[in-house]
């Protein structure tokens, strides 16, 4: 426990440091400034994918930054020689930019809708979608060594992550789409707004934590992969 703790702290320097609060607090700034020059719209439908396509920024992006800095400085080879697990060193990125995004969508939503939405329903979407962005970021930047290299796959990867939004949009309708691994998190943002069924919420919840944990594994035997395996094992 002590080692997760002082890897969240340090995470939490790296990310101050870098200027992914600063980020943040610029783009809720610009938020504000933005929708006080709007007409009065109904948020409220346009929030669940705003939210959604909004969260790859503070997840996937930062983590797929974060993990090629630490590249770049040599940190991820002087971690496997350290005590520290690969499930601690992705639960640290987990935990902090996962907190970082919920602070940031709450305050979209109050920004947009006042208290007219049901906060837990909102963090249940958050958390279940950041913690798939962040690990998907982390599989997607690891075999990487530069942002050059990553940036094709990312375009595809972020056109595959946006196909529930274009269902949810009516641009794109198929059933098929609730085996996307995005669209149970985007039914529970849509709890935060609008009643669901109770169906709803079991497929919502269930089906998310299902490929949290896969992604989870999946990442983790990536890091096995090209971190420790690079470096020599340990």
């Amino acid at each position: 426990m002590s080692r997760l703790v002082a890897t969240l702290a340090c995470d939490v320097h790296l990310q101050f440091r870098n200027g992914f609060y600063w980020a943040v607090a610029f783009l809720l700034a610009t938020l504000v400034v933005v929708i006080g020059r709007l007409p009065s719209l109904d948020w409220a439908p346009v929030l669940p994918p705003l939210v959604l396509g909004n969260l790859s920024l503070a997840t996937f992006f930062f983590m797929a930054g974060l993990l090629l800095l630490e590249k770049e400085e040599g940190t991820l080879e002087a971690l496997v020689v350290t005590p520290l697990t690969a499930g601690e060193y992705l639960g640290s990125k987990l935990v902090t930019l996962t907190g970082l995004s919920i602070v940031e969508h709450l305050v979209i939503c109050v920004i947009t809708v006042g208290f007219d939405f049901s906060p837990l329903p909102l963090v249940a979407g958050v958390v279940s979608a950041a913690a798939l962005y962040c690990l998907a970021g982390f599989a997607a930047a690891v075999r990487y060594d530069s942002i050059n290299e990553l940036l094709f796959p990312t375009v595809v990867w972020v056109t595959l992550f946006a196909l529930p939004i274009l269902d949810y949009a009516g641009l794109w309708s198929t059933w098929l789409v609730y085996l996307h691994p995005f669209q149970a998190p985007l039914v529970i943002l849509e709890g935060a707004f609008f009643p669901l069924e109770t169906w709803e919420w079991v497929y919502g919840l269930g089906y998310a934590a299902l490929w949290v944990w896969l992604a989870f594994m999946w990442s983790r035997r990536e890091f096995g992969r090209f971190v420790i395996a690079t470096a020599g094992g340990r």
